[in-house]
């Protein structure tokens, strides 16, 4: 593997009569389920890690960002240190752990994220820190799913927010093959700084991590790199509750035959918050991934 496009999977699109059926729209579902290491985040971090210059690559992530970024590291032969919170799920720790990554384990309500990558940096000599978002190696890498739903005729993109990232990725994918496709994105209404921000026409930060069972969307903001072509490119931002992201995991399991993590289910989860705008339309839903910790889906599943 020695190009981005050799190195990732295409995206699986699904299209269930059963769900179709249920919300009463044409959906189609573009599912990074399959992706090398379960989510949409190797296309972000394999094309960062083959693009930088250093040995050693750190980060911070609460999973599949560091779980990605191991798996690339290892294919690419560079060390890589992962920062997660104590509060990640459990399957996603282990899955960095075994790709031979280090893996640092923070209480966040006493150190933050970004200061911990700092304060282990500071003892690295030729290391790269990369931020799972804001950053234009992960950004483009991102891309390539845009240019992958470029080639078909959707009039809507609905897209899970978490510090930007994918949106940001797939907005200049479909900008760049002319696709003007609507973009929308999906943010947990508990981690709404994107919906505030679109609405504010500034980055506005959450005070706190945010608690929200979509663990890939706990972050405090939008990346400047991401913000510069989310407000510009996406439409809107639809919040979505606890209970719909729960439901939408539920409605992929019973309807699609689809196991997905809450973070992948919030596309599924904006439009239970508002199927009636989306009648008419050709709609894709993206799911990001499906890394979820057994229990949590036990519970998602049982309630």
């Amino acid at each position: 593997m020695n190009s981005l496009l050799g190195a990732i999977r295409p995206t699986t699109f699904v299209e269930s009569e059963k769900l179709n059926d249920r919300l009463g729209i044409d959906l189609t579902i573009a599912s990074e389920t399959f992706q090398h290491t379960g989510s949409f985040k190797f296309r972000a971090a394999y094309n960062l890690a083959l693009n930088v210059p250093n040995d050693e690559i750190i980060t911070a992530s609460s999973g599949n960002f560091g779980q990605a970024l191991a798996y690339a590291c290892r294919l690419l032969n560079k060390k890589c240190t992962v920062v997660m919170p104590e509060t990640s799920a459990r399957v996603k720790i282990e899955a960095v752990k075994s790709y031979g990554a280090i893996v640092d384990l923070i209480d966040t309500r006493n150190v933050g994220r970004a200061a911990r990558v700092s304060q282990l940096a500071e003892s690295m000599t030729d290391v790269y820190i990369a931020s799972a978002y804001d950053d234009l190696h992960v950004i483009e890498g991102s891309a390539t799913l845009g240019d992958e739903l470029a080639a078909k005729d959707f009039d809507v993109v609905i897209v899970p927010v978490g510090g930007g990232g994918l949106i940001s990725g797939i907005s200049n994918g479909l900008c760049r093959n002319g696709h003007r496709a609507r973009l929308i994105g999906a943010e947990p209404l508990l981690a709404n700084d994107a919906a505030n921000s679109l609405r504010a026409g500034k980055i506005v930060v959450n005070e706190i991590e945010p608690a929200t069972i979509a663990d890939g969307a706990r972050t405090v903001s939008l990346g400047k790199h991401n913000w510069a072509i989310i407000e510009p490119g996406v439409a809107e931002i639809i919040e979505v509750s606890e209970d719909k992201i729960i439901e939408a995991a539920r409605l992929y399991f019973s309807l699609a035959n689809l196991k997905v993590e809450p973070t992948g289910a919030l596309s599924l989860g904006a439009i239970l918050e508002n199927k009636n705008v989306f009648s008419n339309q050709k709609v894709c839903a993206i799911v990001s991934g499906g890394n979820v910790d057994a229990e949590i889906y036990r519970r998602i599943l049982e309630d």
